[in-house]
């Protein structure tokens, strides 16, 4: 079955969504700090994630590993990093690097699975 664009772009983003509230409430719960204060972890990634989607225009390719991915990520980890610096939370490098790596994983991991699975649908 295959869906609309619209869908599939709203499905995407939900995806996107998921996944950085996943890297969020993995990281807290790792540092066995309570999950109340997972918001104000949250929304700098969540903004970055939505700047990223304007940048990529990823509506209109939202599953595209190379341009809507890769912009997506970079653009999440840059503006969430901004924000959590101007609104004084830690960028600490190690945090950094584990934001870079895990976003990373996710935000493109799940696109090169979608991928993957789309050639070997189109093949049977």
């Amino acid at each position: 079955m295959k869906l609309s664009t619209a869908a599939s772009a709203f499905l995407s983003f939900g995806i996107d969504v998921a996944f950085v509230v996943v890297f969020v409430l993995i990281g807290r719960a790792s540092h066995r700090e309570d999950l109340a204060g997972s918001i104000n972890t949250l929304w700098p990634f969540v903004v970055g994630l939505a700047v990223g989607w304007v940048v990529a225009r990823a509506w209109r390719s939202p599953q595209a590993l190379v341009w809507t991915g890769i912009t997506v990520w970079a653009v999440t980890v840059v503006v969430g990093m901004l924000l959590r610096a101007a609104s004084r939370q830690g960028v600490e490098v190690a945090f950094v690097i584990v934001t870079v790596i895990v976003l990373a994983v996710f935000l493109l991991g799940w696109r090169a699975l979608s991928r993957l699975f789309r050639r070997r649908m189109s093949r049977a």
